[in-house]
């Protein structure tokens, strides 16, 4: 297994693994997003997120969708938007090894930490998380226009 940095030709699969994490969440129709506007907000003039995938036998099986935030208390950022590991492939390492590898990224960037969201049901991925001593903060509530 490897990560590497995604590339535009990944778009599709990455697109087909936010499709299979909305459905785990229990929300696909939330997904609007679209292959096109991935390509255009990853790849365009002002590239909006980065990302990483898993690779086993050269078929791509997870990945870390991130952008940089600025916190004025805190200061640079990383956003950690999604991480995902297909269904069939959870636990053989590919999460542990996508998370540490956003960690490294965060690092080299000269970012002051990190962020993300994890619904409060989804128990095998705090455990996860839990395990790198994150902060799961209380008192916070998630906001958000849509246009």
């Amino acid at each position: 297994m490897i990560v590497r940095k995604g590339t535009i030709e990944d778009i599709p699969r990455a697109f087909e693994l936010v499709e299979e994490l909305a459905l785990y969440e229990k929300a696909p129709e939330e997904v609007t997003n679209t292959i096109e506007m991935m390509k255009k907000d990853g790849f365009g003039a002002n590239p909006v997120f980065e990302f990483i995938v898993a690779e086993q036998d050269q078929e791509i099986i997870g990945l870390s969708i991130y952008y940089w935030r600025y916190s004025t208390w805190k200061g640079k950022r990383l956003y950690l938007e999604d991480l995902i590991v297909t269904e069939s492939k959870r636990g053989i390492g590919a999460g542990k090894m996508l998370f540490d590898r956003t960690v490294e990224i965060a690092k080299e960037q000269g970012a002051t930490g990190m962020m993300w969201q994890v619904l409060d049901w989804n128990e095998p991925a705090i455990a996860f998380y839990k395990k790198y001593g994150a902060l799961l903060e209380d008192g916070w509530l998630n906001c958000h226009l849509s246009f």
